[in-house]
């Protein structure tokens, strides 16, 4: 956990891409980056599964025992969590969880927090609060939650959706703990956000909402006569590393 702690450092922030299967984190570990998280809507998704509500615990288990083998930090986002699963998921090789409170009540949460370290101390445990994710936003109750889970002994809050430079850096000032933001397309920029004191940038769901676009973008252009992005992974090198088939 330290190592993987480290990585969040002020004027150089973590960019943490969020994977949902083997492949992806793969041609991720190879393009240079330290540190991967999972991302739970792809993981449900890819499994047919809605999220946020639990339905995909066993698919992020079994996703994180594959990650493991791969050399980096791993965190797995785990939705609102419990202590079994995040102790399912560190003793499977990860180094951190992300838990979210999906609003419900911050006492709550924050006792969740304290149960996760008490019982696996050397997990780093992003806690989550969800003030802004599909909401307008309420700064004074972000900032009251964050301190609040904290205070309980998480190793850095997350609030995806926040996007005013002022609220961000409110939500920085607040707590000592690292600060992680959601990367949001068209409103950040990682330099911007290195300057307000961001020490984590995730992707979320956005590689994998990418990688669907992509894909009907390539068979669209496949049907319809139109050039195909050349520079794709061949077959050898995506079938790289993997055991041979049978027959």
């Amino acid at each position: 956990m330290r190592e993987f702690a480290a990585l969040h450092r002020t004027g150089a922030p973590l960019v943490l891409p969020n994977v949902w299967d083997v492949a992806s984190a793969r041609a991720l570990v190879e393009a240079g980056f330290p540190a991967l998280g999972t991302t739970s809507l792809g993981v449900a998704a890819a499994s047919g599964l809605p999220d946020g509500v639990g339905a995909a615990e066993d698919a992020t288990l079994r996703l994180t025992r594959g990650l493991a083998k791969l050399p980096v930090h791993l965190t797995a986002d785990i939705e609102t969590g419990s202590v079994g699963g995040a102790a399912a998921v560190a003793a499977a090789g990860a180094a951190g969880v992300n838990m979210e409170d999906a609003m419900g009540p911050a006492a709550a949460h924050a006792a969740l927090v304290r149960s996760v370290k008490r019982e696996v101390p050397r997990l780093f445990v992003n806690a989550r609060t969800d003030t802004y994710w599909q909401r307008p936003g309420d700064l004074a109750e972000t900032l009251r939650r964050v301190r609040l889970y904290a205070d309980a002994g998480a190793d850095g809050v997350f609030v995806p959706g926040l996007s005013e430079p002022t609220d961000i850096a409110a939500v920085v000032a607040a707590v000592d703990v690292p600060v992680n933001v959601l990367f949001l397309p068209g409103r950040h920029t990682v330099a911007a956000l290195t300057e307000l004191g961001v020490r984590r940038i995730s992707t979320g769901s956005l590689l994998f909402r990418a990688a669907l676009a992509a894909s009907v973008d390539t068979a669209i252009a496949v049907r319809d006569g139109l050039e195909v992005r050349p520079d794709l992974p061949s077959y050898t090198q995506v079938n790289a590393g993997y055991a041979a088939p049978d027959g």
